[in-house]
């Protein structure tokens, strides 16, 4: 398996968040913090729908790859588990720590690369990524490195934008009915200001099974009918009749 990636993804993707992405993001942490129950990606899908998180969490150790502002650890930490939460931006992290103070909810949080975790192997029951690793890092690095980090039997969870999402974004304007991109070469794909990683669905199964994982379950997401809320890229309406993100629950073997 070969990618053709950018080679400064990290640091331009570092800039992206610091820059400009914490500005609109950080005004929404308080709200995901502030949840009861987990409500997963665009369309705020409740975790009582997918069940992103595995049984028996309580006294787990857990690892938020690429984090943000840590929201899913806390949900984590609610739960029961004992979470660390790893970003590579600065005022992310920041975010975090303010919303530690506010809700009384502590865990570490390191400055780093979901790339290159600075924790041992075999550590961690379970490792998750929302619209993190799972999208702003090179696959080809942070899943092997998931990998290593979870124990025999630990299972890793993400979510990401679909494939079909991707190939329907134009490089103006919202998802349309009509394919905008060939699917071969589709990861790295250069936005300009960052850098965002798609792997099609047969390329990542191929790279999940060489790092020793098992798929359980692929979980491609529709927009509720109830959803009034658009964005930039897609709209709900595009949503509910096609994935927009979808969720992946595999299991390490061995």
């Amino acid at each position: 398996m070969t990618h053709d990636g950018p080679a400064d993804h990290l640091e331009q993707n570092r800039r992206y968040w610091d820059d400009e992405a914490a500005a609109w993001h950080g005004p929404l942490a308080r709200d995901h913090w502030s949840q009861v129950e987990p409500r997963w990606g665009l369309w705020a899908t409740p975790e009582s729908q997918v069940s992103v998180l595995p049984d028996g969490i309580a006294g787990m150790r857990t690892i938020e790859l690429g984090c943000g502002t840590a929201y899913v650890s806390a949900w984590l930490a609610r739960a029961g588990a004992h979470p660390v939460g790893i970003d590579l931006s600065e005022k992310q992290l920041a975010t975090a720590h303010t919303m530690q103070a506010e809700f009384g909810i502590d865990f570490p949080l390191v400055l780093g690369n979901a790339e290159k975790v600075p924790y041992e192997e075999n550590t961690f029951g379970l490792a998750i990524s929302e619209y993190g690793a799972s999208l702003w890092c090179d696959p080809y690095q942070w899943i092997p490195e998931a990998a290593r980090l979870l124990a025999p039997g630990g299972q890793l969870v993400f979510m990401r934008y679909s494939p079909l999402f991707a190939l329907c974004v134009p490089p103006e304007g919202p998802a349309s009915t009509t394919l905008s991109r060939r699917q071969f070469g589709l990861n790295g794909l250069d936005k300009g200001n960052h850098v965002e990683f798609i792997l099609p669905h047969g390329e990542m199964l191929r790279l999940l099974r060489s790092c020793g994982f098992v798929v359980e379950d692929l979980i491609e997401i529709q927009a509720p009918q109830s959803a009034h809320q658009d964005y930039a890229e897609v709209s709900a309406g595009w949503a509910q009749q096609w994935p927009s993100e979808e969720i992946w629950k595999a299991r390490l073997t061995g």
